[in-house]
């Protein structure tokens, strides 16, 4: 919006004849089309400046212009069995979460099979995210850190499901618990 403002200000102003710019002076005219060095250096609607969180990491090109893009070698954890395992996950979710608070039973198997496929979907949820964000060409050791970091974090919590599991009263009577509270 305020970048269409911009624009059709200056040649409205331009176009228009003298006599239709009643009460605009003619260097006020002037400053629509042509603005002063100090207007062009503000930005509209920005109330901070720009900061930069992160440097920019290192820029690299390998080889040359005329080069091949490079064919990483085939395996089936990358490719379409990976996301169809990301799909099954995720719809089976669907009815593993809908089926303990609608049948009224709280069944230890159910309720185990619930906390594992909630952290497989995470799991591959912040993969993806590490993938996608640490490229291993730019950020190696911090990519590898990352995903230690995150493997470490849902063994962690799979370890931590599984005491829930089996020293208190699992997770769907905890969130039935917790709503009716």
């Amino acid at each position: 919006m305020a970048s269409a403002f911009k624009t059709c200000v200056p040649r409205l102003v331009a176009r228009s004849s003298p006599a239709s710019l009643s009460g605009i002076t003619a260097s006020a005219a002037r400053s629509f089309v042509r603005p002063s060095p100090i207007q062009t250096r503000v930005a509209a609607f920005h109330a901070s400046k720009n900061l930069n969180i992160l440097p920019v990491g290192p820029q690299v090109i390998q080889g040359t212009v005329n080069d091949a893009a490079p064919v990483p070698p085939p395996n089936p954890t990358h490719g379409s069995f990976h996301w169809d395992f990301e799909r099954l996950v995720a719809i089976g979710l669907i009815p593993l979460t809908i089926a303990p608070f609608a049948a009224g039973s709280v069944h230890p198997v159910m309720d185990a099979v619930l906390g594992a496929s909630l952290v497989i979907h995470s799991h591959i949820g912040f993969q993806a995210c590490v993938i996608d964000y640490f490229p291993k060409r730019q950020y190696g050791t911090l990519r590898k850190a990352a995903t230690w970091a995150l493997n470490g974090a849902t063994l962690l919590v799979l370890y931590g499901l599984y005491e829930y599991e089996t020293n208190d009263v699992g997770i769907t009577e905890g969130i039935k618990r917790v709503w009716t509270a």
